[in-house]
This record gives structure tokens, C-alpha cells and sequence, in this order.
């Protein structure tokens, strides 16, 4: 819409809202629910509607459960303070700046270039697939935006030196797609992950640790991402030959960033296990994912870049660590404390009651309609907010129907990074759509169909998994 429509249309939003969720609490108020409960579904409300609309920025939103909560007399400040310094946002933020060092020394951009060229120039399905893998492979460790961001001039530049028609709009879809299925595979990968792991732990006490999501989300990537592949280049039969750009040699710098890497992901993975892992062996009952990656970080600040003169610093410079997105750590608190607020108040009970028709639904439908309804929902909401604001209510209605939480609220985090229709779902597809190379009646299509397809795809891992 034009500038002035959308600024007259947000503040409109800014006004209405408080009125609305004013109105919500006054109302549930008066039928007799506690006022604690009362004041976080009414809370909960305003950080929908700004969320959903950005009618303020998304990060602006995510401050007012820190402040309205303890205002009100709904948590303590140290329960507020505990949910703003989670050691799940702990982890995100030591991914973040993990990710920073890898994009900072260009390693990641020959990772890309190694794997692309591993499957090969002989077509132009080749080459798509192998932008594909690279991506989903570079999304599950840093940033879905960045993966994108890197692959998309490589991409451009061999659309535009090959000869071939079809290859332009799969070869786009292709990366952005596969950005942000890949982000499914670790913890790290996506928010949404992250925010399932920490309402899961808080509502049953169980800790859900890196090598568990993994064995759930990489079997998803590594079905998914050929599935979509297949599904892009049904249309391509032409068998020209792509030249494709070399990896360039890898420097000291480079090195050094994989190795750190490389032994992060190591303890990550082999923390609790096998035998009880390393945290066992040395009796560390404290040590938790968030301290491994701190840890990585401050060696990333220590171990110098191996170059010389006046390019001679560390992996890692504040420069660039300072560069991460902060807005999102804000965002992901904020929804871990509106959690921490419905067990707290007892609105999760309120709505657990509410909810225990469910029980009625097989739980393959079940599964199924969460996947759509969340994948769908993604494609005009920002899936961190959503995942935010659904996983509290799916861990209570698994309560009330007596369902394991895993089978309502893994399906609904994956489906989060499964919107792939329009240009405002995720970021990878802005990037992608920015070119004006990809028409938006195209990934419309295209994307609705994979929307379908990551559904079942989703419900039926879950179901073998869970259920």
C-alpha cells in the first residue's frame, strides 16, 4: 500500500489495540477469571496484534511483557529477568555471532561453492540441486537471510551467462526454499526451534538437547529439500552444460573459523550423549549448549586471523559481532515470558478446559491441521511471533487432551519455517522476489503447492515419530 495508506493504517493499529485487549481483560474480568489471568490474555492480545501488523517494530513489541508484567503483579521481576536471559536466548546468541565469524572470513561462501560444484555443471537440474543443498547445509548453522544473501549474486551470475530458459526462476525458488527448510535440521537454525525447545522444557521439566531435535529435523531437510528440488525442475529437460565458478583457496583465516566451528558442533553434539556424554564424564550437571557456544565465541575473540599487517586481527572483531540481529533475541524472550505468564496465571488452565474437545480429532487429523494452519498463518505473520504465541497454547492443549506435547508442538515448529507463497512469509523469499526475476503469480503457485507438500510431509515424520 503507499506510504501514507500504511502509516494511517498503523496508526490506527497503535490506537485500537490497547482499546481491544483493554476490552478482552475488562471482559473475561467480569465472567469471573482470576485478574492475573485476565491481564496476560489482554497483554497477550496487544503483542499479537502489534506483532502480526508491526504496527511498532516486532523487537519494540517483544519489551512489553518485561515491563507490564511485573508491573502488574503478574511475575516477578526474576521471573522475567530468567525468561529475558534463558539459556536458550544464550544459545541463539551464541549462533548468531558463531554464524557472524563464518560470514565475516567468507567461509561459508566456500563451503557453497564446494558443494555446488560437487554435484556437478552437466545440467541445469545439477546445478539447481546443488545450490539447494548448499543452502539447506549453510541455513541449519547461520542465518536463513544470509544463506540467501550469499548464493544469490553466484546464482545471478550463472543465470546470466547460461544460455538456458528455464533454469532463472528454480534455480531462485531453489535457494530460498531450501534456506528455509534447512533451518529446520538444528536447534540453531531458526528461532521457532529454539522457542519449541525452551516452552517444552518449562512445561514438563524435560530438557530436548541438540543431537534429539536433530534426529527429528534433519530426516525432514533431507527429504524435503529433494522433494522441492524434483518439484522446480519437473519443467527443465534441457541437458546444457553449466560452467560453474571454483571455490578459491581456502585462507588461514577460513581454517581456523571451521575448525572452531567444527569442534563446537562436536560438544554440542556429544554432550549428552553417548553414555551421558562429556558432561557426565566430568560430572559438569551445569553445562548446557549456551556455555559451548559463549565459549566458541570468546576463542573466536582470541585466535587471531593469521594475516598480516594491517588486515591482522581477530576471527572475530566487535565490528562485526555487533552486527547481529538483536531485535530477535528480544522477540524470542518475549515469548518465552508470555509462556512463563499462562502457567503462571493459571490462563493455561482456562484454556486447557477450553481446548479438551480436541480430544475427539484422530491424531493424524489433528497433526495435519496444525501443520497447515501454522504453515499458512506464516505466510503474513513473522513465524518467530507465531511460534511465540502458539506454543504455550499447544502445550496446554496437549494437557487437556492428554496428548504428548512433542506431537503438537514439533509439528507446528517446523511448519513455521514452511511458508513459501509470498514474498512477506520469510526473508529468504523477499530476497529472492527482489530481483524481479521470480513473478509473484509464480512463487504464489509454486509456493502453495509445497505448502501442501511440507504438510504431510511434516504430519507424517511426526506420526512415526511421536506417535
Amino acid at each position: 500500500m503507499p506510504v501514507t495508506q500504511e502509516n494511517t493504517f498503523k496508526t490506527a493499529i497503535i490506537l485500537t489495540a490497547p482499546l481491544l485487549s483493554l476490552m478482552l481483560g475488562l471482559l473475561l474480568a467480569s465472567g469471573g477469571v482470576a485478574p492475573a489471568a485476565a491481564i496476560t490474555a489482554s497483554i497477550t492480545l496487544l503483542c499479537a496484534i502489534w506483532w502480526t501488523t508491526e504496527a511498532i517494530p516486532i523487537p519494540v513489541t517483544s519489551l512489553l511483557p518485561l515491563a507490564l508484567f511485573p508491573m502488574l503483579d503478574v511475575l516477578s521481576p526474576n521471573e522475567v529477568a530468567s525468561a529475558y536471559g534463558s539459556p536458550l536466548i544464550l544459545l541463539l546468541l551464541g549462533g548468531f555471532l558463531l554464524s557472524t565469524a563464518m560470514e565475516h572470513s567468507n567461509a561459508h561462501k566456500n563451503i557453497a561453492l564446494t558443494m555446488v560444484n560437487a554435484f556437478g555443471g552437466s545440467s541445469e537440474k545439477h546445478v539447481v540441486f546443488g545450490f539447494m543443498a548448499a543452502a539447506a547445509v549453510l541455513s541449519m548453522w547461520i542465518s536463513n537471510t544470509a544463506t540467501t544473501l550469499m548464493l544469490l549474486p553466484i546464482a545471478v551470475a550463472l543465470i546470466d551467462s547460461s544460455r538456458s530458459r528455464t533454469l532463472c526462476i528454480p534455480l531462485l525458488l531453489g535457494i530460498c526454499y531450501a534456506a528455509s527448510v534447512g533451518g529446520i535440521g538444528t536447534p540453531i537454525g531458526t528461532p521457532p526451534n529454539l522457542i519449541m525447545m525452551k516452552v517444552f522444557n518449562d512445561t514438563t521439566g524435560t530438557e530436548i538437547t541438540f543431537v534429539t531435535w536433530m534426529k527429528w529435523g534433519v530426516p525432514l531437510v533431507v527429504l524435503f529439500v529433494p522433494i522441492i528440488a524434483l518439484w522446480l525442475t519437473r519443467n527443465i529437460k534441457a541437458t546444457t552444460a553449466i560452467s560453474l565458478p571454483e571455490p578459491n583457496t581456502w585462507s588461514t583465516a577460513q581454517k581456523r573459523v571451521l575448525i572452531v566451528f567444527a569442534c563446537t558442533a562436536l560438544l554440542w553434539v556429544t554432550r549428552k550423549a553417548p553414555y551421558g556424554g562429556w558432561s557426565e564424564l566430568f560430572d559438569l550437571q551445569y553445562a548446557n549448549d549456551a556455555a559451548v557456544a559463549l565459549l566458541a565465541v570468546v576463542t573466536l575473540f582470541i585466535i587471531p586471523n593469521g594475516e598480516s599487517g594491517s588486515k591482522r586481527s581477530a576471527l572475530l572483531t566487535w565490528e562485526s559481532a555487533n552486527k547481529i540481529p538483536w531485535g530477535i533475541l528480544l522477540l524470542f524472550s518475549g515469548g518465552i515470558c508470555i509462556a512463563r505468564a499462562f502457567n503462571a496465571s493459571g490462563l493455561a488452565d482456562i484454556i486447557a478446559e477450553g481446548l479438551g474437545g480436541l480430544s475427539v480429532l484422530a491424531p493424524l487429523i489433528m497433526l495435519l491441521l496444525i501443520c497447515l494452519g501454522v504453515t499458512f498463518l506464516t505466510e503474513v505473520t513473522s513465524n518467530t511471533a507465531t511460534t511465540s504465541l502458539l506454543m504455550p497454547i499447544l502445550a496446554v492443549a496437549s494437557a487437556s487432551t492428554g496428548i504428548d506435547p512433542l506431537v503438537l508442538m514439533v509439528p507446528a515448529a517446523m511448519s513455521a519455517s514452511c511458508a513459501f507463497m509470498l514474498p512477506v512469509a520469510t526473508a529468504p523469499n523477499a530476497v529472492i522476489f527482489s530481483t524481479g526475476r521470480v513473478p509473484i503469480q509464480t512463487m504464489m503457485r509454486t509456493g502453495f503447492a509445497l505448502n501442501i507438500f511440507g504438510s504431510v510431509l511434516i504430519t507424517f515424520i511426526c506420526y512415526v515419530y511421536f506417535l
